[in-house]
C-alpha cells in the first residue's frame, strides 16, 4: 500500500523530532524539511505536529518566548527552560505515581500525564555573565 504524501511528510516530521534534542518549534521543523518537500507549508507543519501530538507520538513542551516547542521523546521526563535564552534541556526526573494519585484524589478526576518544567538560567547564560 502506498503512503500518501501527507503521511510521508508526517513521518519525516516525526523522524526529525526524534533525531534531535533541541525541542524545536514548527518553524524549525519547516526550515529543515522545506528542501525535501518544496511544496510544504508552515500550516501543514502545524497541522501535522498537532496530529502527532494527539496520537501521543510527540509532546508539546509549551510556549516559550511566544513559540510552542515540541519533543519527540514521549518517555516520562521533565524539562529545564532558560528564562534568558529560551533553551530547553531534558531532565531525567521520575514522574511519581504518588503525584498522580494525589492529583486524582484532590480533583476526583483522572490524571493522564505528569509534566515537570523547571525555569531558571542555563549554564551557558551563567558562563556569559561570568565573562562579562
Amino acid at each position: 500500500m502506498a503512503i500518501s504524501r501527507r503521511s510521508v511528510k508526517r513521518e519525516a516530521m516525526l523522524s526529525l523530532l526524534r533525531s534531535t534534542n533541541v525541542h524545536p518549534t514548527a518553524e524549525w521543523v519547516f526550515s529543515r524539511l522545506r528542501s525535501e518537500f518544496p511544496e510544504l507549508s508552515l500550516g501543514t507543519v502545524y497541522r501535522n505536529l498537532r496530529q502527532l501530538e494527539e496520537e501521543g507520538l510527540i509532546v508539546s513542551v509549551g510556549v516559550i518566548d511566544g513559540q510552542e516547542h515540541f519533543d519527540g521523546c514521549v518517555a516520562p521526563h521533565g524539562h529545564f527552560v532558560c528564562r534568558r535564552c529560551g533553551a530547553v534541556k531534558d531532565l531525567d526526573v521520575a514522574c511519581s505515581d504518588d503525584l498522580t494519585r494525589e492529583a486524582e484524589g484532590r480533583t476526583g478526576g483522572r490524571a493522564e500525564r505528569v509534566e515537570v518544567r523547571v525555569s531558571g538560567v542555563c549554564r551557558e547564560c551563567l558562563d556569559r555573565d561570568m565573562r562579562a
